[in-house]
């Protein structure tokens, strides 16, 4: 199934992303990691092309998406509404992995009546944690310095307000848990899961990047919850 690349504008912000996948079919929405892109996304999402219209979202700041210079993982979340938004797409089942995941659940938390089912892909609950400045990388980078900055002390000293967004997410959860390998402390992607009111959680012990370490077991877990779990309704 081919991969294509196009362009949207949501709220003044240029977004790029990839789709996959039958016009007419139900969509899919994934979103990336910090200093990822929608092509992290390319060894799983012909899995879902036979069911689903999958489009992976290039989040602002990252990959060919607008680099306006104001970054936000609130505004991340209403990129990607404008984005459901100018295409139409009504409800969605949803997939996040880390910094990716935090954008699904603010948007499956807040406006619940466009998520359909979600899976949250080892992201830990929003506690605040020790602050570690980090290092720009040398040369050009496929994504805005100033965005990391931005998101790591957000994610650093989150919201407290986001931990209530998680127990309003009506959506069935899948939560995909790294195991030891990760550096993400389990115990906090546990606690994310205990927070959200109809999750379910299993261990793929891959480390952090699951579904790049281990793409077929990642697909199946996530085809079998969706295949399993009755969507909500429409609006």
């Amino acid at each position: 199934m081919d991969i294509t690349d196009h362009f949207s504008t949501a709220g003044g912000i240029r977004l790029a992303y990839r789709t996959c996948g039958p016009r007419d079919a139900p969509p899919l929405v994934l979103l990336h990691a910090l200093g990822e892109s929608a092509a992290d996304w390319d060894a799983v999402i012909p899995a879902f092309a036979d069911n689903w219209r999958a489009y992976a979202l290039d989040l602002r700041g990252h990959g060919g998406s607008d680099r306006p210079g104001d970054y936000g993982l609130e505004l991340m979340r209403s990129d990607v509404l404008g984005f459901l938004d100018a295409l139409a797409l009504d409800r969605v089942d949803l997939i996040g992995h880390s910094m990716g995941g935090l954008v699904a659940y603010l948007l499956a938390g807040n406006h619940p009546e466009r998520v359909s089912r979600l899976v949250l892909e080892d992201v830990p609950a929003p506690l605040p944690r020790e602050r570690v400045v980090p290092t720009r990388p040398d040369g050009d980078l496929p994504y805005d310095w100033d965005m990391v900055l931005a998101v790591r002390r957000q994610i650093d000293d989150p919201d407290p307000a986001w931990m209530d967004t998680l127990g309003r997410i009506t959506a069935p959860t899948l939560v995909i848990a790294g195991g030891p390998a990760s550096h993400i402390p389990q115990a906090r992607v546990a606690e994310l899961a205990q927070r959200i009111p109809n999750s379910q959680t299993m261990t793929i012990p891959a480390g952090h990047l699951v579904h790049a370490a281990e793409p077929r077991a990642f697909s199946e877990a996530v085809l079998t919850f969706l295949r399993q779990t009755k969507p909500l309704p429409s609006r």
